[in-house]
């Protein structure tokens, strides 16, 4: 018997918690690489690593995958990868990181209105009541020590809606059109569908001169390097095996979870943690309970 068994509820909830971890830390990494990149060249970069990281698992599966498959596959790394890398990016530059967080909770909002518009699903509705206590959860965490609305440009907040739109859509073809492919297969095969266009617009803008001339260019190299290989390419690998081995809403509400990530790693920073944040985190752990709740 496998050690990790996402058929098991432990392991689903594990590695809920796990992406939550990765993707609430890969925040910090896209700042980083901010600090020397154009927004456009740390998404291409992403992608572009992601990608190549990838590509043995790619070359290795394209017997096993049918020609009705690649459309989806196609759509799927357009956007669940390379459309949202751009706006979030983007977005990073003007939107402050609490209405950023409180933004990417939309994510399991929109899951369940596309999967009920769309891809005729049928949520239970404790599954529904659980998304909307999730969701209130998220939005008392982020705005615990305030949410500061002065400095968002409306244009950039709508980037970022744009783009959880997009994931919401992707984790429901996912669902729905490729649960017989492997979820490394998924991974390899979507990214490969874009990193060609990403690196060869990679290397028409001045990555290579800014890489050569700033002085900071080797660490921001680094932390994009982390941030494609387990933020992106492996924890999306293992978010496409949660989405298959339970449900939309069940895997999407890792974006509750993710400003926990972000307050864990403020306490340990020094930071002072109040009682709205501990009961915002209690909200959103029942919010989750009951959309896995039944399933």
């Amino acid at each position: 018997m496998a050690f990790f068994d996402l058929n098991k509820k432990i392991w689903q909830w594990v590695t809920l918690l796990f992406l939550a971890i990765i993707w609430g830390s890969s925040f910090i990494l896209m700042k980083k690489g901010l600090e020397v990149y154009s927004h456009s060249v740390v998404a291409a970069l992403r992608i572009s690593i992601a990608a190549l990281f990838l590509l043995p698992f790619a070359i290795g599966s394209f017997k096993k995958v049918s020609r009705k498959d690649w459309k989806y596959l196609i759509l799927t790394g357009a956007v669940g990868n390379g459309i949202p890398a751009f706006l979030f990016t983007l977005a990073q530059t003007q939107v402050t990181s609490s209405l950023s967080g409180m933004l990417n909770s939309l994510v399991p909002i929109f899951a369940l209105i596309i999967g009920l518009l769309f891809f005729k699903s049928k949520p239970l509705k404790t599954q529904v009541i659980g998304i909307l206590i999730g969701l209130i959860g998220a939005i008392g965490l982020i705005s615990s020590k305030g949410l500061n609305l002065s400095d968002s440009n409306l244009v950039y907040s709508l980037l970022i809606v744009i783009a959880t739109i997009c994931y919401a859509l992707s984790v429901n073809i996912i669902k729905k059109f490729l649960k017989n492919i492997n979820s490394i297969h998924i991974a390899a095969l979507s990214f490969l569908s874009i990193g060609p266009f990403t690196l060869i617009y990679l290397f028409s803008t001045d990555f290579i001169a800014v890489s050569l001339e700033h002085s900071f260019a080797n660490p921001s190299l680094i932390y994009i390097i982390i941030l494609s290989i387990f933020g992106t390419a492996a924890a999306i690998t293992l978010f496409n095996m949660l989405i298959k081995k339970t449900t939309t809403l069940f895997a999407t509400s890792v974006t509750y979870l993710i400003p926990i990530v972000a307050i864990f790693w403020g306490f340990i920073d020094g930071e002072h943690i109040n009682t709205l944040q501990l009961i915002s985190v209690a909200i959103i752990l029942t919010g989750i309970y009951f959309v896995k709740k039944n399933r």
